[in-house]
């Protein structure tokens, strides 16, 4: 089936009076005074936002706006994908084929569709098993197939040549797309980038005092922030009872997510529409499931994430508050890095957290390409 059809949000009044229902009758737990972030969103922080979400937040304007945007659904491989494809008034257009990670979606890119649009055919799927596309049937759907289901989209729309860029788990996957087809690509640009050290002779002498701070917090991740990718990675069925179960425990899950894998946090309104695409498509567990498939799980002893040569050029924007916090020598061990920027603010959503630098990287890289 390769029929692409148009696709409009319009959420049942009957799935928003539900919401409201269970937001006025959640139980709270306790809480130990004074620990802060430390253990989670504390508990006052989640009581006021939640109070916002039941009498503030707009969803009508929310899904108002994302349906501002032209947007599809077309089924690859047998998965439902959902994407906004934006053409630009530019005949000769580059398209560039975006790809979020969790826990996200297209309203990342909501504040950077209109200023890319002057220079890009923008193509910004929903991840196969998030959100809008719904969740996945059958395991497998890891960023290599995941990979291959782009390129199949955008041969559908008639792109031959394209650029990707990707944000956290979607600088995998548009590395791959790359590796796969890299006379297609015509170049990658990721905010951040999944890289490491591989125990080989002589890779770790003589880091700079950078690279030294970035080891140093890949470390603690393991011990502090790794609980996100360990639960889901490991008991993801689980773990989808409660979040399919309670909007307050989804939100508390994002929320904690948002809060420490940003510079400052992002805006509330955008967090919650995030959350909402989450709770109304009940995919929060499909999504944690695409966790047992990403690369640095043990789980999988595939050959799916044999670390393979990405010969297509690549920028990197590096944000010092992203998750990704990669160490240019092992980038350009796997990679071919011809542009490296480093930013004094921003963190994992970078199209939402730093519009401006996020537009201004992705456009002078792909102009520098095409010059």
């Amino acid at each position: 089936m390769t029929l692409i059809q148009p696709f409009t949000l319009a959420v049942p009044a009957a799935d928003l009076d539900d919401l409201r229902t269970r937001l006025d009758l959640a139980r709270w737990p306790d809480e130990v005074p004074g620990q802060g972030w430390r253990l989670g969103v504390p508990l006052a922080e989640l009581k006021d936002l939640v109070a916002y979400w039941r009498t503030g937040y707009d969803w009508r304007a929310a899904e108002a706006e994302l349906n501002a945007h032209p947007q599809f659904t077309t089924e690859i491989d047998g998965q439902n994908v959902h994407f906004l494809h934006v053409r630009s008034p530019r005949p000769d257009a580059l398209p560039l084929l975006i790809t979020h990670g969790w826990p996200s979606s297209p309203v990342e890119y909501l504040d950077v569709i209109a200023p890319l649009a002057r220079e890009f055919h923008l193509v910004i799927p929903s991840l196969p098993g998030y959100g809008l596309s719904g969740p996945t049937r059958e395991m497998g759907w890891g960023a290599t197939r995941i990979a291959g289901a782009w390129l199949e989209l955008m041969s559908r729309l008639g792109y031959e040549k394209f650029g990707v860029q990707g944000g956290d788990w979607g600088t995998w996957i548009s590395r791959e797309v790359g590796v796969l087809a890299p006379e297609r690509v015509v170049g990658m640009h990721g905010n951040g980038l999944i890289c490491f050290p591989l125990g080989l002779p002589g890779e770790m002498d003589d880091l700079t005092a950078t690279e030294t701070e970035r080891m140093a917090f890949r470390e603690a991740y393991q011990h502090e922030q790794y609980g996100y990718k360990l639960i889901q990675s490991t008991r993801p069925q689980a773990f989808a009872y409660g979040m399919a179960d309670s909007p307050v425990a989804l939100l508390a899950w994002f929320a904690s997510v948002y809060h420490e894998w940003s510079d400052g946090g992002v805006d509330r309104d955008r967090l919650l529409t995030t959350t909402m695409i989450y709770w109304l498509t009940n995919t929060a567990g499909s999504a944690a499931r695409s966790f047992v498939e990403t690369p640095d799980t043990e789980q999988d002893t595939t050959v799916e994430w044999e670390l393979k040569p990405a010969t297509v050029p690549t920028a990197i924007s590096v944000f010092p508050r992203d998750i990704l916090r990669p160490i240019r020598r092992f980038a350009e061990r796997d990679n071919n890095v011809v542009a490296w920027i480093e930013h004094e603010r921003g963190g994992t959503f970078a199209a939402l957290e730093q519009p401006q630098a996020y537009v201004s990287d992705v456009r002078e890289f792909f102009t520098q390409l095409r010059a």
